[in-house]
């Protein structure tokens, strides 16, 4: 294992991050709401630490193996995590406990969108961006962005790009290099990003409400710079531009470059893509779904209230984002339990979003039906194809072993927050808004999470990271035959 190389990865790693600190100390001296400070001493000491870690190590290049991609990855994002929550705990401005900005800070990098915090609404801008980029930065995946930008990092970066891409398929490249891999992703990212600040800019929010919520809609995290969410601009047509642009945040990015690299663009690519096809099966069944029974028990004033609702919640949650125009907890029937359910589900692999991904719950579908069929059937030879491919057994087995690992780890962490005196309703919603990253919860954690333990809270940062870790990148390090020579 090399050690010293990993460290001082991790040590350039942190320096890059602390430049993105910069960009809210500068709107809060443009802004002069309050704060600005904390980002300004948070810089230094994140500053600080990448020397620290990389100066005694600028000399140890070693290429990276597996293990050592699984590694930093894990290294990278508990160790931005933790300075990530720096500015929380040394803002005046809310004053917040260790506990609350460890979760929020992991909750945005992460993102969760849960989050700890009320009062939204007169809390300095600098503050509020800070939350929203760190969602932003996190979405595609930090590891990504240092491995286009940081050519240091050389013929390892692939291991990097395959701990840190989510789904079940990830060798496939979109380029040759992997760095050009992670560059034609970022442009994508950021094209989209742009597109979407853009359109909510003509559909009404200020330039600041629209440059923020882009950042939180394209990483599919959920903050918002509002209390009451997206439903603080009661207007139809953001809620429209926000489920369109949730729904292209959904899509593997793969899929989007192979789209539009083509002279001419080639649409129909969108439409053989199987999984895209299911994708928007889901999001259709829940949307007529919820539709149906919010205007049958009258739960709205008119038909169009309802299905406005209907649409932008069902998106939001079935996509893991976690926005909101009105409180779903509150929806009448099996409504909230159903959205619950279905960010499980999540998104398309490769996406910024969370869940199981719909490719894994494709791949066990299937594999359900195949043993039926052989029940009827002993000696028939079935293979499972998404597509026109065919689905090799060993990427069968690692979904299967997947969803296991999956199902066991949210009884443990749904135990575990049990243990420390939430309610069962309460925290079955919890770890499930967390382990999948889709933020809001049932019971006492609908609107926030500030009424939680810091125990609860430590538990629920835990369920975080193995959510957008996939949980085998962080799983394998604790193997005995991963630190075996």
């Amino acid at each position: 294992m090399q050690f010293r190389s990993l460290i001082r990865i991790v040590g350039l790693l942190v320096g890059l991050f602390s430049s993105t600190l910069l960009i809210p100390a500068a709107v809060a001296y443009f802004a002069r709401d309050g704060g600005g400070s904390e980002f300004v001493e948070s810089f230094f000491i994140c500053l600080a630490i990448g020397a620290a870690l990389w100066l005694p190590n600028r000399r140890h290049k070693k290429e990276l193996r597996a293990r050592e991609g699984f590694l930093i990855v894990v290294l990278f994002w508990v160790v931005i995590g933790s300075v990530g929550a720096l500015p929380f705990m040394l803002a005046e401005m809310p004053r917040m406990s260790v506990s609350e900005s460890f979760f929020e800070a992991f909750s945005g990098l992460t993102t969760t969108g849960a989050t700890v915090l009320t009062g939204l609404d007169a809390l300095p801008k600098a503050f509020l961006l800070y939350r929203q980029l760190l969602q932003w930065l996190g979405g595609m995946g930090i590891i990504v962005l240092a491995v286009a930008v940081l050519p240091i990092l050389g013929i390892g970066g692939m291991q990097l790009y395959r701990a840190e891409i989510p789904g079940p398929v990830k060798d496939n490249k979109v380029t040759p290099r992997i760095a050009e891999t992670a560059k034609a992703l970022w442009i994508i990212y950021l094209l989209l990003t742009v597109l979407c600040a853009l359109a909510y800019w003509l559909a009404g929010m200020s330039l600041f409400d629209a440059v923020c919520h882009s950042f939180s809609t394209l990483s599919i995290g959920g903050f918002s710079t509002h209390d009451a969410s997206i439903g603080f601009f009661d207007s139809p047509a953001i809620n429209l531009i926000t489920v369109v642009f949730l729904l292209l945040a959904s899509i593997n990015f793969a899929l989007h470059f192979m789209v539009f690299a083509h002279h001419p663009i080639r649409l129909q690519d969108y439409l053989r893509d199987s999984e895209l096809k299911v994708f928007l099966c889901i999001q259709g069944s829940l949307i007529l779904i919820c539709s149906v029974v919010l205007v049958s028990h009258g739960h709205y004033a008119n038909w169009k209230e309802a299905l406005n609702h209907a649409v932008f919640q069902a998106v939001s949650l079935g996509t893991t984002t976690g926005y909101s125009t009105t409180s779903y907890a509150d929806w009448p029937s099996f409504l909230p339990m159903l959205l619950m359910i279905s960010s499980f589900i999540g998104c398309c692999a490769g996406s910024t979003g969370g869940g199981m991904k719909v490719m894994r719950v494709m791949i066990l579908f299937m594999q359900g039906m195949r043993e039926l069929k052989r029940l009827v059937h002993p000696r028939a030879v079935y293979t499972l194809k998404l597509g026109r491919k065919a689905i090799s057994e060993r990427i069968v087995e690692a979904v299967w072993g997947f969803f296991a690992t999956y199902i066991i780890l949210f009884f443990l962490f749904m135990l575990a927050l049990l243990m420390t005196g939430m309610n069962e309703v309460t925290a079955f919603s919890a770890v499930a808004a967390t382990l999948t990253n889709v933020g809001p919860g049932l019971g006492d954690v609908a609107s926030n999470f500030s009424g939680t333990t810091p125990a609860a809270k430590w538990v629920l940062v835990a369920a975080m990271l193995f959510g957008r870790l996939e949980i085998f990148t962080l799983l394998v390090l604790f193997t005995p035959a991963f630190w075996r020579t």
